[in-house]
């Protein structure tokens, strides 16, 4: 692919994310609308609509998958040891630095991006990786910041019960009537729009002050992410799509949720806030970086 070519495609695949996203900013300056029922209605309904689809498709085979969700624990956990120690040696707290190192923005640009990239029938492959990244986030993630929560009611977050459902569905063959699965994939086609346009008017919120640490996380995590990628390709021996994918998914920048749990769980969620917006806005370089590395 010459580069005039690979041009236009980065600019194809990334226009409709960014888009979405700066149309979330624009109307967010403009309005300051309250995100927090549209939030949690998207989290408990259309994502998990979003994710039962994908995962009780026809086309969907856990085992064929297993090595990429392999992948993604590994460059997430190494990510987040590797930001231990960082945060030791620069003076902040742990706590703060680990999750926006660890947990990536495999829901709102994650998975828009995978099918933008790849089409629709990379999204099975995507949702994995946002299971694994969720499902630790709402686990290890809570976890650390609050001991004492517990593990055993993960079940109950509506995104882990609908991925037990679709894998429930695919794995023992259940019909399910073909109405409702046409019902469930137009919850969920709502998901990655709302999830996009979300993420644009939290960005009204970018605060500056805690900018040198936000700035070296925001180019610390992509870089680091994709060395680790691509280190966990090689022990793995993964190929083809399933490869591009996960080096991608190296390079995204930190989930918004990090933010929400700095908040519920008091760790500093200011300069939580810094850290997360300003390396989503650097995403605007580093995933064009990525994408081309893999086209």
């Amino acid at each position: 692919m010459d580069e005039q070519s690979l041009s236009f495609r980065l600019l194809a695949i990334l226009f409709p994310i960014f888009g979405i996203v700066a149309a979330g900013y624009f109307y967010g300056r403009k309005h300051k609308p309250e995100m927090a029922v549209a939030n949690r209605l998207n989290m408990d309904v259309f994502v998990p609509a979003l994710v039962f689809a994908a995962m009780a498709g026809k086309s969907f085979d856990l085992a064929a998958y297993a090595p990429l969700a392999l992948g993604g624990f590994l460059v997430l956990a190494t990510c987040g040891l590797l930001a231990w120690p960082i945060a030791r040696m620069v003076g902040i707290q742990p706590k703060t630095l680990v999750p926006p190192m660890l947990f990536n923005n495999s829901g709102n640009i994650g998975l828009p991006l995978a099918v933008l990239a790849w089409g629709e029938d990379a999204l099975p492959a995507a949702v994995i990786l946002f299971m694994v990244e969720n499902t630790l986030h709402f686990s290890f993630g809570a976890r650390l910041l609050d001991p004492t929560t517990r593990l055993l009611t993960l079940w109950r977050i509506p995104v882990v019960a609908a991925a037990i459902a679709g894998l429930a569905v695919a794995l023992l063959k259940v019909p399910v009537w073909q109405p409702l699965v046409i019902a469930i994939k137009m919850l969920g086609d709502v998901s990655v729009p709302l999830l996009l346009f979300s993420l644009g008017v939290r960005m009204t919120d970018v605060n500056f002050r805690e900018w040198k640490v936000a700035v070296g996380s925001a180019l610390l995590r992509p870089l680091a992410g994709m060395a680790i990628a691509y280190g966990v390709i090689a022990l793995l021996g993964l190929q083809g799509r399933d490869a591009a994918m996960l080096l991608v998914f190296g390079a995204l920048p930190p989930a918004v949720l990090n933010f929400l749990f700095a908040e519920r769980y008091k760790q500093e969620p200011q300069r939580v806030a810094s850290i997360v917006l300003i390396g989503n806005l650097a995403a605007l370089l580093f995933l064009p970086l990525a994408l081309a590395l893999v086209l």
